[in-house]
This record gives C-alpha cells, structure tokens and sequence, in this order.
C-alpha cells in the first residue's frame, strides 16, 4: 500500500469519526432555525413540543423517520378558518 493511499484512509476515517460525534447536534441546529416556521405552522404548543422532539438527540432522529413511514405528522398542523377534512371536488376519485 503506497504513502498516498494510506493518508488517504487516515484522513476518510478521521473525518468520519467527527462526523458521527457531530451528527446529533446538527439536527439541533436544524431545529433551532425551524422553530419559528413550525410554531406559525402547528401554533404555540405544538410547535414548541415538535421541536422539542426534533432538538433531542436520536429522538428527533426516531420521530422524523416514524413519521416518514407512517406519512403524517404526530403533532399535526392546526386548521386555518373554513377548512375541513373533506377532499376539495378536484382530488376526489
């Protein structure tokens, strides 16, 4: 194995053993920046426990994932005034 290759690899694993300590507290910083949108979105409360949820390590990890398999939020967005559950006559099948 040759001078170079070996560096190579000394520096790929270095950087990713930073990037697996780093890992959790970047979806903090996420949450952080997306606090405000969430908050307008789902009101005060339940902005405030999604980003909860979405700051704490792994946790937000787990509940991003749950909520890409099951398709839906677990804290769902509140209803803007006049709007129903009902499909509008266009997306009805």
């Amino acid at each position: 194995m040759g001078m170079t290759r070996q560096a190579l690899q000394f520096g790929q694993r270095r950087l990713a053993r930073k990037m697996i300590r780093a890992v959790p507290f970047l979806g903090a910083v996420v949450a952080l920046a997306t606090v405000g949108r969430a908050m307008r979105r789902k009101g005060m409360f339940g902005g405030a426990v999604d980003t909860t949820l979405d700051f704490i390590p792994y946790v937000g990890a787990v509940k991003n994932t749950l909520e890409v398999v099951r398709g839906r939020d677990f804290v769902p967005d509140r209803r803007a005034r006049g709007e129903s559950d009902a499909l509008p006559l266009s997306r009805r099948r």
